[in-house]
């Protein structure tokens, strides 16, 4: 067997051992999703319209909608990629193949 895929099974081996409670010297990374975000906080420092928003990052236009009136709020994923919208959007955007957006654009809608 190949190396990559004596390394892959060794590491199904100790995730499998680390699930049952087993010791295993292995390094377990939490990810750090806040329990609320100011979506329109998020939007307007981008300058940008709930619908430029919501089309850029690729949400329903009343789902951005109804967070920013509190009816509803981001759960689970939401708010972890709605975190990183807000800390690199630049990165986001690039990763989904769009352009910076544009600076002094209507920010409220």
């Amino acid at each position: 067997m190949s190396e990559v895929g004596e390394s892959i099974i060794r590491g199904l081996k100790e995730a499998l051992a680390y699930v049952q409670g087993e010791p295993v010297e292995v390094v377990v990374h939490h990810a750090q999703v806040p329990e609320t975000v100011d979506v329109k906080a998020i939007r307007s420092d981008l300058h940008m319209t709930q619908r430029e928003f919501a089309g850029r990052f690729g949400f329903p236009l009343g789902t951005v909608q109804n967070w920013e009136r509190g009816h509803r709020r981001p759960e689970g994923a939401a708010r972890a990629f709605l975190t990183v919208i807000a800390r690199r959007p630049d990165a986001v955007i690039e990763a989904l193949g769009g352009n910076p957006p544009p600076t002094g654009s209507a920010a409220a809608e």
